[in-house]
């Protein structure tokens, strides 16, 4: 899975946002300011990736149960796949 083309994502005045432009704004036209951790997810999206190859980068960086972060990881992917922006 990876993001789909024509989301881009920003730092901006200390914000995380992510913002749809081209084809990608018919799916979802808005933007969406993300805490570090949903960054993360988003910058992990990127490029082909795995729901589990992302926890294990979460775990990997973050001081957190794994149960935890899979839980959060699985509930953000699936806000993503609501807007039609995740390609699977």
């Amino acid at each position: 899975m990876r993001l789909r083309e024509g989301l881009i994502l920003r730092d901006v005045g200390g914000d995380h946002v992510a913002v749809t432009v081209g084809e990608a704004r018919k799916r979802f036209n808005g933007l969406m300011r993300n805490n570090d951790t949903a960054d993360f997810i988003y910058r992990q999206l990127q490029s082909e990736t795995t729901e589990e190859a992302i926890v294990e980068a979460m775990f990997e960086e973050y001081d957190a149960p794994r149960e935890v972060i899979a839980a959060d990881v699985h509930e953000l992917l699936e806000q993503i796949r609501e807007t039609g922006l995740l390609e699977e």
